[in-house]
């Protein structure tokens, strides 16, 4: 561990049994109480669901928060479910189950968590009485465990045709898994922040001189924003429909201690300029990035890359989507509500300041709503200042006994082998970072997303900085989510300290065509902000020049 952060001092010890690992890439930042009282059920629901659904020999995973610090423990699958583990992984491959899970998630699934998503944002929180606020924030809290649910759920079908291209790849060829991944560019859209309602935003400015004009005006973010909604044309129509879409998703992290795009209104309308005036990737370069890879294919098994191929791309998009269209936007929702109590409390001084209520469980948050009381708002106040001067850099890697390598497949039956190396591949590309040695002005990590970039170096620790990134600048930066993706037309390269090729960092950046190098381990510590900086994401190196 650097010496830059030292280990707080704080009695955490393991909440059970077994091994106990910090995550880092989803929560490089402390956790609110409200997230640690209600992410864990859902969150282990949804993985045992999706490890029963593929016949995997895996009980699940469990997420425990200490003092607001994640850690995960995977459990094991009790002895009388494997043989009807064993089975289900047959049907895996003979049936393409993840194409059930891809029908379901584009037919019910996501169109009924963004039908949700809307009524819910439809309300205006502020108007509600103090019953009906919290009536409110209990749907609202409702919702966002139930798309917590949903996003583990569709881990499987985000994860196992990718994983079993790239274990079958490495059977096959001496291709990188970086190469690997870079043939998935062009097939998860959203990823790169790709929707209809942006593109017939882009459309209605092209068509509209005037309303470019106060686009691209200097004047207060949110007033322009405003402005751009009051011309009763097409553009306020489109701007209306897609601010509909994004407004309300957290543009990184899952905790309600993010922001949502409507919050950061600069950032916003920076982002929409860029996208107007950005130029779309050739797929020709994607093809023939194809071509390459299959060339170093034996002949005999070509097929069966075609087809691996055609099913890891055909999946790819719902890695991303799963988290946009569920517990993303119904965090941002969530924070809504809490933001909209936060605010009355502060107006009757029963709080200092309406983002520590944030920092309250949700019996908390209840009590101050129905007037039973409560936190006092000097303990809300220490919470707020606690979580946000920590990071997962100041807790322990592991707690319990060290982590154990995970169990060989090669006794299991084939079926079930090559379900269990697949998303333990996967699932290694998610979480690994770069273990390569660092020198004074290099950075090693992990080739993400191919390309070199020069720019400066701007080192953003959470959304509340997303105001300081320049259009060309190299975000530095623990770790994103996949909601990041609004963002990342203003960006150059991304360099994370966190997370392997399957991250969601490593993710859109090849989406989104930018050089990407993930998993760094140290970049925030040794990156000062403003410098210059080359990004080489073909080799995975950082060079710092100044």
């Amino acid at each position: 561990m650097s010496s830059a952060h030292q280990l707080i001092e704080l009695p955490l010890e393991p909440p059970g049994p077994g091994t106990w690992e910090l995550d880092p890439v989803h929560f490089p930042r402390l956790v609110t109480r409200y997230w640690a009282e209600m992410h864990p059920e859902p969150f282990g629901r949804g993985v045992a669901e999706f490890c029963r659904y593929y016949g995997m020999v895996l009980g699940g995973m469990q997420m425990s928060y200490l003092n607001g610090f994640a850690y995960r423990s995977v459990t094991p699958v009790s002895d009388d479910q494997i043989p009807e583990r064993l089975q289900r992984a047959e049907e895996v491959f003979e049936k393409k189950l993840w194409r059930e899970q891809l029908r379901e998630w584009d037919e019910v699934a996501k169109p009924a968590a963004i039908k949700t998503h809307r009524a819910l944002q439809s309300v205006d929180p502020d108007a509600l009485s103090n019953p009906e606020l919290l009536a409110y924030l209990t749907k609202c809290r409702d919702h966002h465990a139930r798309m917590i649910y949903q996003h583990m759920r569709f881990t499987g079908a985000a994860m196992l045709s990718v994983g079993d291209l790239l274990v079958h790849l490495a059977d096959w060829a001496s291709v990188p898994p970086s190469e690997v991944l870079g043939m998935m560019r062009g097939a998860a859209p959203v990823s790169a922040g790709a929707s209809s309602e942006l593109d017939r935003l882009v459309a209605a400015f092209a068509e509209d001189a005037a309303a470019r004009e106060i686009l691209q005006s200097q004047g207060d973010p949110a007033q322009v924003l405003s402005e751009l909604r009051s011309l009763h044309n097409d553009v306020s129509t489109q701007l209306a429909s897609y601010l509909d879409l994004v407004g309300y998703r957290l543009l990184d992290g899952f905790d309600i201690s993010g922001r949502y795009a409507l919050e950061l209104p600069d950032a916003l309308l920076r982002a929409i300029r860029t996208s107007i005036a950005k130029k779309e990737g050739s797929a020709a370069d994607v093809d023939a990035h194809i071509a390459d890879i299959r060339e170093q294919v034996p002949g005999q098994h070509r097929t069966q890359f075609d087809e691996l191929l055609g099913e890891a791309r055909l999946m790819y998009r719902i890695r991303d989507e799963r988290g946009v269209f569920s517990d993303i936007w119904a965090s941002g929702i969530a924070r809504r509500a809490v933001l909209a109590a936060g605010r009355r409390l502060a107006d009757a001084g029963r709080i200092d300041d309406p983002e520590h209520f944030i920092d309250a469980g949700f019996g908390e948050m209840v009590s101050f709503l129905s007037g039973s009381g409560g936190p006092s708002a000097g303990e809300l106040a220490a919470r707020y200042e606690y979580r946000t001067s920590h990071s997962a850099k100041d807790a322990p890697e592991v707690l319990g006994p060290p982590p154990s390598p995970p169990p060989d497949p090669a006794g299991l039956p084939t079926a079930a082998a090559r379900v269990m190396r697949g998303m333990g591949v996967a699932l290694g590309e998610l979480f690994g970072s770069s273990s390569e040695p660092q020198e004074e002005k290099l950075l090693r990590g992990l080739a993400a997303s191919g390309g070199i970039y020069e720019g400066p170096a701007r080192r953003v620790s959470g959304p509340s900085e997303f105001d300081r990134i320049v259009e060309g600048d190299v975000l530095v930066t623990e770790s994103t989510t996949e909601a990041f993706n609004i963002l990342l037309p203003l960006l150059g390269a991304i360099v994370t300290d966190s997370g392997g090729l399957l991250s969601h960092s490593a993710i859109v950046a090849r989406e989104y065509g930018i050089p990407g190098v993930v998993g760094t381990r140290e970049a925030t510590e040794r990156i000062p902000d403003g410098a210059l900086v080359r990004v080489d994401g073909d080799a995975g190196e950082v060079t710092v020049y100044s």
